[in-house]
């Protein structure tokens, strides 16, 4: 779907909304918080800018982020859940504002991190930057998973599968899916006013994935780190504008 000048213009406000959640929720991480706390930190910017929550009773979700520590991938409940030092966690997180979304996630050491969580939120964020520079007119929808892949696996990590990015607006997901990966066809082409959430989600062992019993929460089959980095992006004449960047 093509968004107008005054489309862009609403979900740039509803951009402005997260990348003020991506601060104040990385300030709140630190070993003793819960992640029901780090909630509460993005409810409060949420009421205090007069927005909506895209995420909090999303079939029934019952927050406004998303934190997934560790080997979580996606989708974890806030709750009770103590950082520790030590930990990695992945906030996902999102706003409306007049009728359009934005949508946003990254993933934060807890304390000191080991050398190779470290990495891997390094070159995930990478494979995100990589995926977002393809997002120029008359690319291909799919150049941009080619792109996120090869910089996760050229660093030996693998690229998660069964979840992917989607197009935004007047709903959190739209079609088209934009996989993290070269599906084996090139896709449409981009045109001026596309809006896409990118979101890599990158494993240090295997891509397999596992739901947990909550049925929200997924996981990494075989219990290595996973990290998650996403913005939304427009695609400009002058190339990718990210519209959720704190």
């Amino acid at each position: 779907m093509i968004r107008s000048p005054e489309e862009i213009a609403k979900m740039r406000k509803a951009g402005r909304v997260v990348a003020e959640i991506i601060d104040k929720t990385r300030a709140a991480i630190r070993p003793g918080a819960t992640t029901a706390d780090i909630d509460r930190v993005a409810r409060e910017v949420i009421e205090r800018r007069g927005a909506r929550s895209n995420f909090l009773n999303y079939h029934g979700f019952p927050a406004v982020i998303c934190t997934s520590p560790n080997e979580m991938i996606v989708h974890g409940i806030p709750g009770d859940y103590l950082l520790k030092d030590g930990d990695i966690i992945s906030i996902d997180q999102g706003a409306i504002i007049e009728g359009y979304h934005g949508d946003a996630a990254y993933t934060a050491g807890v304390g000191e991190i080991s050398p190779l969580a470290r990495r891997l939120i390094e070159v995930t964020e990478a494979s995100l930057e990589a995926g977002i520079e393809e997002m120029r007119p008359g690319k291909r929808l799919h150049d941009i998973g080619r792109a996120v892949q090869e910089v996760a696996e050229q660093a030996g990590f693998s690229v998660v599968r069964n979840y992917v990015g989607h197009a935004i607006g007047t709903a959190m997901h739209e079609e088209p899916q934009v996989p993290n990966y070269w599906p084996g066809t090139p896709g449409p082409k981009l045109k001026v006013g596309n809006v896409f959430a990118i979101e890599p989600m990158v494993n240090v062992g295997g891509p397999e994935t596992r739901e947990l019993a909550d049925g929200w929460s997924v996981v990494t089959a075989d219990g290595s780190l996973s990290a998650h980095f996403e913005h939304t992006i427009v695609v400009t004449d002058d190339g990718p504008e990210v519209l959720t960047r704190p």
